[in-house]
């Protein structure tokens, strides 16, 4: 194979860079996190049950994405780093391997989805309603989740190379499918059988599978410093290991997500079902907030890794503090809006008055973790484009385990259910101390990482 050129992401301006890596992703998880709205509303229609079995649902889902993205977040900082070294053999290695590790994935899913959806609800509660719905739902966004890790797989290789507009191109192509399906299969228009909640989990994977084809398409017309192919796709086990030493600390990282929602449903079921429901309408709401922050800090992870394997510490520091003042100013703007407007939101997902009274003010509660998450977040991102993801699954494990569900069952105690929402800007304050420790001790020994040269 020729000698490749250097890569946009060692040459054009930072800034500008990172806008051209980052924005198509901010575009088109803007439009998953529409979609993520827009879901839940139509699920609502069918009754609260519904909506509170889906939002019972995301720890699982989230599991599920934890596993694809954490995968593809491995592969992503091996890729870009390797481009930026140009052992290009490697880089296919990566690529063809990250493919083999989507199938082997996507089969634990499968098995998971087939023996244990019904358990998973029964576990969590005695409602029959809700265990039914649950069951329907789950069944098929597991079984069918071949879709969701092909699309993770084959966009993941397009951002490492810097080809983000091909995966906003795919990501809203699959949120958008999503979105007419919805209706379409839950109500049964047009001549469609009314699944009701079956189909809204059918309308999802029905997006990703179409998602992934096209991302699969864009990587073999497009994606010129990667080469896809059956014969190469052979495991590698050095290459596997390189992949989940930053794989596994960002699996598990994204995989906290899931006990954390897990634990906390469970303790506010404690309360009622209709808090519950709340914390899986604020989830879908804080995800239009957090998704562009998500898009930027992906764009942010490649250039990192790219300008790591190069050595240009300069051009890694001004990424780095670009995306931190944009994630501070969206994170505010978030903020403003939960605060003033709250109740105008929880009416966009049919709230009765017990939700409109319980989810009022724990919007604005949860909403004050917003004033330091978008810095933990970047952090994040920073750890994970250098190989030092533990760092990134102590934020995790901080924020979401040691401290905010120990003090959320402890404030849970008092009966007093907005109590249980403090639990959240506690836990985003003691981890943006944790954050900023790491963050310096990161900045104190980059020289010594890499030799400066641009």
């Amino acid at each position: 194979m020729e000698v490749q050129t250097e890569n946009k992401m060692g040459t054009m301006p930072v800034n500008r860079l990172l806008v051209n890596i980052s924005l198509p992703m901010v575009i088109s998880m803007l439009v998953q996190a529409l979609y993520n709205i827009v879901d839940s509303i139509f699920v609502a229609q069918i009754d609260e049950y519904a909506l509170t079995a889906v939002s019972l649902a995301f720890p699982l889902q989230n599991f599920m994405i934890a596993v694809a993205a954490g995968t593809g977040v491995g592969v992503n900082a091996l890729l870009s780093k390797r481009l930026g070294e140009k052992r290009m053999e490697e880089v296919d290695k990566a690529a063809n391997n990250s493919v083999f590790l989507a199938a082997c994935s996507y089969l634990v899913f499968l098995i998971l989805g087939i023996f244990g959806s019904k358990v998973y609800y029964q576990v969590q509660t005695d409602i029959p309603e809700m265990i039914d719905y649950g069951q329907q739902y789950l069944l098929i966004c597991t079984t069918c989740s071949f879709g969701m890790f092909g699309q993770f797989c084959f966009e993941r290789l397009l951002q490492s190379t810097g080809r983000t507009v091909c995966t906003m191109i795919t990501q809203m192509t699959g949120a958008l499918l999503n979105l007419i399906f919805d209706p379409i299969l839950i109500f049964g228009l047009f001549g469609f059988p009314r699944m009701g909640i079956a189909g809204a989990a059918a309308a999802t994977v029905f997006g990703q599978i179409v998602a992934m084809f096209f991302a699969l398409y864009y990587n073999q017309r497009k994606n010129k410093e990667v080469r896809l192919s059956l014969a190469r796709m052979r495991p590698d086990a050095g290459t596997i290991k390189q992949v989940y030493e930053v794989a596994v600390p960002s699996i598990l990282m994204q995989s906290i997500g899931s006990v954390m929602t897990f634990f906390m449903n469970k303790i506010l079921l404690g309360f009622t079902s209709t808090a519950a429901a709340v914390f899986g309408v604020y989830f879908k709401l804080q995800s239009f907030i957090f998704m562009p922050v998500f898009g930027m800090n992906n764009g942010l992870i490649p250039i990192v890794a790219y300008n790591f394997g190069a050595g240009y510490k300069q051009r890694i520091v001004q990424a780095v503090k670009s995306s931190m003042l944009a994630a501070v100013a969206i994170m505010l703007a978030g903020l403003l809006v939960a605060e003033l407007i709250p109740e105008q939101l929880l009416l966009l997902f049919n709230a009765s008055e017990q939700m409109l009274e319980i989810g009022a003010p724990a919007l604005r509660i949860l909403s004050l973790s917003y004033l330091f998450a978008g810095v933990s977040i970047v952090a994040s991102g920073v750890f994970q484009g250098l190989g030092k993801s533990v760092y990134s699954l102590v934020l995790s494990v901080i924020r979401q385990l040691f401290v905010l569900i120990p003090i959320a069952y402890l404030l849970s105690l008092t009966g007093i259910l907005n109590w249980v929402w403090l639990a959240f800007p506690v836990a985003e304050t003691v981890t943006i101390v944790v954050a900023a420790f790491y963050l310096r001790k990161v900045k104190k020994n980059l020289d010594a990482m890499i030799g400066d040269r641009k």
